[in-house]
C-alpha cells in the first residue's frame, strides 16, 4: 500500500473533531471515505462520489457489525479503519455514578472493541487499523481518570490484537493522541456532580491546564495519513511533539520510581 493508491477509509466519530479532520484529509489526498457517526454534521461538501455517511452508534454491537458490512460493500473493500469515536467523563472517581461510568466505557472501550471485531475480516491481507487512544493512557490524572482508564484498556487490548493479526497482513497502531481542540471537553463531555470536598483540587487543575484548548485537529491528520501508508507502521505512536515530551518525561520519572523500590520488588520471587 502506498500513498498514491486509492484507499477506502472507514472513520468512526467522523462528524466532528479529530475524526472529521482525518476524514477530510483522506478525501483531500484522493481517497474514498465512509464516515460513521451518530450525526452527519456538514462533512461532505465537494466530495461527491467519494464520501458516504453511515449513521452509527458504536455502543450497539449489532449495529456496528451491520454498519461495517454496509461500509465494505459501498466501494467493495476497506483499506484503513480509524477507530476514533470517543467521549469524556469529567469528574473525580468518587463522584461518578454507575450509569455514567458504564456509559463512558460503552463508547470508549466496548465501542472500539466492537468496531475492531467487525472490521478485521475485511482487513486481512493488508489492511490497517488505527486505534485512537491517548497520550495519557500510560497513567492516571485526577478528574479525567475514567477517560485514561478506558484508553489504557484499549491500549493494552490493541497491543494484544496487533500480535494476533499481523500474521494475516493486518497492521495495527495505537495512536496516542495529544491534546487537540476536538470539542471533547465541550459537546463530548459528561460531568459528574461536583463534591465540594474536591474543589481545591479542581482549582489547582484548572490553573495547571489553563485556557489553551490545544492545536487544531487538522494539524494531526498528516501524521495519521502517513502512518496509514507505511509498510511497517509503529504499534504505538504519540501524536504531538509537546505530548511526546510529556510522555517521555513521565516514563523517566516512572523508571526512577521502579529503581527506587527495586530491592522491595525483588523480595518476592515471582
Amino acid at each position: 500500500m502506498t500513498a498514491t493508491e486509492d484507499q477506502v477509509w472507514f472513520v468512526t466519530g467522523a462528524s466532528r473533531g479529530l475524526g472529521r479532520a482525518i476524514a477530510e484529509a483522506a478525501l483531500e489526498a484522493g481517497h474514498r471515505v465512509i464516515a460513521a457517526s451518530r450525526t452527519k454534521g456538514t462533512l461532505g461538501d465537494g466530495h461527491s462520489g467519494r464520501l458516504v455517511h453511515i449513521p452509527l452508534d458504536v455502543t450497539d454491537r449489532a449495529a456496528v457489525f451491520d454498519a461495517v458490512q454496509r461500509a465494505a460493500t459501498v466501494f467493495g473493500w476497506l483499506d484503513v479503519v480509524v477507530n476514533n469515536a470517543g467521549v469524556m467523563l469529567y469528574g473525580m472517581v468518587e463522584e461518578a455514578t454507575e450509569e455514567q461510568v458504564r456509559a463512558h466505557f460503552d463508547v470508549n472501550f466496548f465501542g472500539a472493541l466492537w468496531v475492531a471485531q467487525a472490521v478485521l475480516p475485511h482487513l486481512k491481507g493488508g489492511g490497517r487499523l488505527l486505534q485512537v487512544t491517548s497520550m495519557g493512557s500510560g497513567g492516571g490524572m485526577a478528574s479525567v481518570g475514567f477517560y485514561g482508564a478506558g484508553k489504557a484498556a484499549l491500549d493494552a487490548l490493541t497491543e494484544a490484537l496487533a500480535m494476533e493479526v499481523e500474521r494475516f497482513g493486518v497492521r495495527v497502531t495505537n495512536l496516542q493522541m495529544g491534546g487537540y481542540a476536538t470539542e471533547l471537553f465541550t459537546s463530548g463531555t459528561t460531568t459528574t456532580a461536583p463534591d465540594p470536598a474536591y474543589q481545591e483540587l479542581r482549582d489547582e487543575l484548572a490553573e495547571m491546564w489553563g485556557d489553551d484548548a490545544g492545536p487544531a485537529p487538522e494539524t494531526a491528520a498528516p501524521v495519521v495519513l502517513r502512518v496509514a501508508t507505511m509498510d511497517e507502521p509503529p504499534r504505538r505512536l504519540v501524536v504531538g511533539g509537546a505530548s511526546f515530551d510529556m510522555v517521555r518525561e513521565l516514563a523517566r520519572l516512572r523508571a526512577e520510581q521502579y529503581a527506587k523500590w527495586e530491592d522491595l520488588s525483588r523480595q518476592a520471587p515471582g
